[in-house]
């Protein structure tokens, strides 16, 4: 898990949901309507040994026009890639 969170600690709209305190929660799409945000949960399945990974997104936002601004952004070289995109989900957490 700390690998998972190394990983991704510096991207801007990418949330880990699965709480360090052992709380877990699944994504849920409910959580990033309106917004540029990627909720990911995981969970390893020792039955088959195999790591369950889960991701939610707003299509509308992450899925097409807001991964279109985000990648404007970054190769026009806006100082932060979140220039525009940072809007609060609907459902905030």
């Amino acid at each position: 898990m700390e690998a998972i969170r190394a990983m991704y600690s510096n991207e801007p709209f990418i949330r880990i949901v699965k709480d360090r305190a052992g709380f877990q929660r699944y994504p849920d799409v409910k959580y990033v309507i309106g917004s540029n945000l990627v909720d990911i949960g995981f969970e390893i399945d020792n039955r088959l040994n195999r790591l369950v990974i889960l991701a939610a997104i707003d299509n509308l936002m992450k899925g097409a026009s807001g991964q279109a601004v985000q990648a404007m952004n970054v190769a026009l070289g806006f100082p932060p890639e979140t220039t525009a995109l940072e809007h609060v989900p609907l459902y905030p957490v």
